[in-house]
């Protein structure tokens, strides 16, 4: 008797262990005031809301944009002129500096003309000499014709001085002809710029003989502005070079190397007759003012010609357009701020920009950056505007990191609200003990 009566009090004791237990568990999983039922000890809820993936976009616009064709070539002068002496002599001065600047009729340098001042006085002296039997000869004839008009003398004899006046007349139009040949030889002596334009170096130092058959001359003068440039295009595009000249002047850009930047504007002059049969390609030739001197002749540069004009365009950012199986797309951005996918077509693009032709309007939004992440009907956080010197061949760029934290900062809690939250169940926990505590006691 006194045996069963301690079990039954051992299983009482364990039921209420058990009871007490199950009323703790109860008390620690309760949810706590303010909080709602889906709440999870992390601080977490149970349903998320939709994630928004954070986008740069670019809104369409209408543009002017013009339509080139890009070549390869070289830049040539006007006019190149070697500088070299017609007469031989001695060299007395050089009157120019290297890499001067130079006008027509600037004087270069001087030969010494002792010999060919001496032929032109000696040319002079001669005429002198003949003019004066000249007007012997011409008093001859006239008291010649007077003997010959009264039969006082033979008429032959007012003939033949006739002949010699007019034999004399010829030796002084000789002697002019030889004058001016000796005054042209005599400036022959100084040297003079033939056309305007910048020096190069100097070949022959003062003192030295120089001859009218030296090769080298004694210095070069090339013409650098107005310049020329010549550069080749494939064959494919000469009828749209041909429409862009029939229509006006078409302008030709140089590019500086290794960028976009426009170097030099000029004007297309003309087309060569004909296309070169072993490349296939069409030689033009354009023409620009140079004024500031950037073009040097022999210099290789890459040129573009406008040829034609887009007029309201619609325009935009060239890292929108995506590339898929389907083609050519960009992320629509909705008035809802959800992305839809459609479908593009591209009239031309480059490292900054493409114009479109079908698919999208002015004045819509498009995605540039944020494609990871990305899919139809996705719900966007748009953070910034697009990048504007992002090649379209680059991949797609990250969102900015204050934007990105930004929206993560959205999608999860803050760094300490599971710490606060493991404090206030741990204060909820500690006065739940406290209460069940008095009740065992009482």
């Amino acid at each position: 008797m006194r045996y069963g009566s301690l079990i039954t009090i051992a299983l009482i004791a364990g039921l209420g262990a058990a009871g007490l237990y199950w009323q703790k568990s109860r008390a620690m999983t309760a949810p706590v005031k303010g909080e709602t039922a889906g709440a999870r000890p992390d601080g977490r809820r149970g349903a998320q809301r939709p994630t928004l993936v954070p986008v740069a976009i670019d809104t369409v616009r209408t543009e002017t944009v013009p339509v080139y064709r890009e070549g390869i070539g070289n830049v040539q002068s006007l006019a190149a002129v070697i500088v070299r002496p017609q007469i031989d002599g001695r060299l007395m001065s050089v009157d120019f500096a290297e890499g001067q600047d130079v006008k027509k009729g600037d004087v270069l340098a001087r030969i010494d003309a002792t010999i060919y001042q001496a032929q032109y006085d000696q040319a002079l002296a001669k005429r002198s000499l003949d003019q004066a039997t000249l007007a012997n000869a011409r008093v001859d004839l006239q008291r010649y014709q007077r003997l010959a008009q009264s039969n006082a003398g033979p008429k032959q004899q007012a003939d033949q001085q006739g002949a010699l006046v007019a034999q004399l007349e010829a030796q002084v139009k000789s002697d002019d002809a030889a004058i001016d040949n000796a005054k042209a030889v005599l400036g022959y002596t100084i040297i003079a710029a033939p056309i305007d334009g910048r020096l190069g170096l100097r070949t022959v130092d003062p003192g030295n003989i120089v001859k009218s058959g030296d090769v080298n001359g004694l210095v070069s003068v090339t013409q650098v502005s107005p310049i020329a440039a010549t550069f080749t295009l494939p064959q494919r595009d000469l009828p749209a070079i041909s429409a862009a000249l029939t229509r006006s002047k078409a302008a030709v850009e140089i590019l500086e190397s290794g960028s976009k930047n426009v170097l030099a504007r000029g004007v297309l002059q003309t087309i060569d007759n004909q296309i070169d049969v072993s490349t296939g390609t069409i030689k033009l030739k354009a023409v620009f003012p140079n004024e500031d001197q950037k073009l040097w002749p022999g210099q290789f540069v890459s040129t573009r010609v406008v040829v034609d004009m887009l007029v309201d365009a619609k325009a935009v950012a060239a890292t929108a357009i995506r590339r898929g199986p389907l083609g050519t797309f960009v992320f629509l951005i909705n008035a809802e701020d959800k992305a839809l996918i459609r479908p593009v077509t591209i009239v031309m693009q480059d490292e900054n920009r493409a114009i479109i032709g079908t698919g999208i309007e002015p004045g819509d939004r498009v995605v540039t950056a944020g494609f990871a992440q990305l899919s139809e009907g996705s719900a966007v956080q748009v953070t910034g505007p697009a990048p504007t010197t992002t090649p379209a061949t680059t991949p797609a760029v990250a969102a900015p990191a204050s934007a990105k934290g930004e929206a993560e900062r959205k999608r999860e809690p803050s760094a300490d609200s599971e710490p606060r939250t493991k404090r206030r169940d741990g204060s909820v926990r500690a006065e739940r003990k406290k209460s069940d505590a008095k009740e065992t006691t009482q």
